[in-house]
C-alpha cells in the first residue's frame, strides 16, 4: 500500500497547485519544527495561534515554544471547543483578535486544533486584510486526513453546515501524529471515518489494508503514520485535479449529503460527532447505491461490517435522543452545497473504491429511501 517508513523520518506529501502548492509534513514530533519552517518561509513574520480551550491545555505551550526557539513573536486566540465556536460570533471574535494583535499580510495565522479550528481560523485568515497566509497544525485524526487539506474554510449557518466560507489554501500542513496520542478513542473513531472514506472512494487496496490493520492505526506507531500518509496522498491528488470542487473533488463528499443532514438535525452537538454522522451517511450511500442496482449487496455489507467492527454507528436508530424525520432531513439536504438550481447531486458507488458523482437525483426517491431507513431498527 505504502512504502515502509523509517522511524522518526517525516513523510512529505505535496499538494500540487502551481503557485499555491504546499507540503503536508507527517510524522511524530514535527510540531517542534514549526518555528524553523515559518522562519524559512516568511522571514520576520509574526504568528497568531488560533486554538480552542481543550487543545490549548495539551499543545499550545509546545507550539509557542517552537516559535520562541526560532525567535518568532506570537500571540494567541483561544475559543471554546466544539462546533459552537464555528459560527458568525466566533468568526467575529477571531477576526477582531487578529486585527487587535496587528497581524498583517506579512505574518501568518496558525490553526492549532481539529477541523473546527482549521475551518474557523482559515476563514478568518482568508478575510482579514483580504487574505493572510495560514498554516494548519491539525491535532485530530479527522483534521490530519481531511479538513486540513485542500483549502476549504467555512463557518456554519443556522441553515446548515459550512455554508459561509471561502477557498483559502494553507501554505503548510504539519500533521504531528504524536498529537493524536491524547485523543479519546471516540475522537479517533471520529477521524477514522474520513480516513477509510478515501479507500471507499478510489482505493480498494487501501481499504483492504485498513480492514486488516485498523487496530494498529488506532494504537499508533508506523501503521498510523502509513494510514495518515496514504489518506493525505489520496486527498492531495484529488484536490490537485479539482481545487474548486467542480468535478472529481465532489467524490470526497461520499456519505456527506446524508451525514451533514443528520449532523445538523442533531444540532451539531456531542450527540453525534461529524465522523459518526458520516459513518451513517456512508452506510446510507452504499445502501442507496445497492437499492439502485449500482453496488453489489456483498460490497455494501462488507463496508458496513468494517465500520461496525471499528465501533462506528451505521444506522440512524443508533443516534441518541429523538429520531429525525424524513421531512427534516430533506430540508437539510436541500441546503447541501452540491445542490444546483434545486437539483440534488449525490456521490454513489459501484463498489468499494468505485465512487462516482450522480447528478439530478430525484428528491422523491431519496425521501422514500429515508422513510424506509428511518422505519428500520
Amino acid at each position: 500500500m505504502t512504502a515502509p517508513l523509517v522511524s522518526g523520518e517525516p513523510i512529505i506529501v505535496d499538494v500540487a497547485l502551481d503557485a499555491r502548492s504546499y507540503d503536508i509534513v507527517i510524522g511524530r514530533g514535527v510540531l517542534s519544527s514549526l518555528g524553523d519552517r515559518i522562519g524559512r518561509m516568511k522571514p520576520g513574520a509574526k504568528a497568531a495561534i488560533v486554538t480552542d480551550e481543550t487543545v490549548a491545555r495539551h499543545h499550545l505551550a509546545a507550539a509557542q515554544d517552537a516559535l520562541a526557539r526560532a525567535n518568532i513573536s506570537s500571540s494567541r486566540v483561544v475559543v471554546p471547543p466544539g462546533e459552537s465556536a464555528k459560527k458568525i460570533s466566533g468568526f467575529e471574535t477571531v477576526c477582531e483578535a487578529l486585527i487587535d494583535a496587528r497581524i498583517d499580510r506579512g505574518d501568518v495565522v496558525v490553526a492549532l486544533g481539529g477541523g473546527v479550528i482549521g475551518d474557523l481560523a482559515g476563514f478568518a485568515a482568508a478575510t482579514v486584510r483580504r487574505g493572510i497566509d495560514f498554516i494548519q497544525v491539525p491535532t485530530s485524526l479527522l483534521a490530519q486526513v481531511d479538513s486540513s487539506i485542500g483549502g476549504k474554510t467555512a463557518i456554519n449557518s443556522r441553515h446548515g453546515k459550512n455554508l459561509i466560507g471561502a477557498f483559502h489554501q494553507p501554505v503548510l500542513v504539519l500533521a504531528d501524529t504524536a498529537l493524536l496520542d491524547t485523543l479519546p478513542e471516540r475522537q479517533l473513531r471520529n477521524g477514522y471515518t474520513e480516513l477509510v472514506k478515501h479507500g471507499f472512494i478510489c482505493d480498494a487496496a487501501f481499504f483492504s489494508w485498513l480492514d486488516n490493520n485498523w487496530r494498529e492505526v488506532f494504537s499508533g506507531g508506523a501503521a498510523r503514520d502509513q494510514a495518515v500518509a496514504r489518506s493525505c496522498r489520496i486527498k492531495a491528488d484529488v484536490v490537485a485535479r479539482d481545487e474548486r470542487e467542480n468535478g472529481d473533488r465532489q467524490l470526497l463528499n461520499l456519505g456527506h449529503t446524508f451525514g451533514h443532514a443528520l449532523e445538523a438535525d442533531a444540532g451539531f452537538s456531542d450527540r453525534l460527532l461529524h465522523g459518526e454522522a458520516i459513518s451513517i451517511g456512508l452506510a446510507l450511500a452504499f445502501s442507496y447505491s445497492t437499492k439502485r442496482g449500482l453496488m453489489p449487496s456483498q460490497e455494501t455489507e462488507r463496508a458496513i461490517a468494517h465500520l461496525n467492527s471499528v465501533g462506528l454507528p451505521t444506522k440512524v436508530s443508533q443516534i441518541p435522543g429523538e429520531r429525525p424525520t424524513a421531512d427534516r432531513l430533506m430540508a437539510q439536504i436541500a441546503q447541501d452545497k452540491k445542490v444546483k438550481r434545486g437539483k440534488l447531486t449525490f456521490i454513489l458507488s459501484r463498489g468499494i473504491g468505485k465512487a462516482f458523482v450522480e447528478p439530478d437525483v430525484d428528491p422523491s426517491d431519496i425521501r422514500n429511501f429515508l422513510t424506509e431507513q428511518l422505519a428500520a431498527r
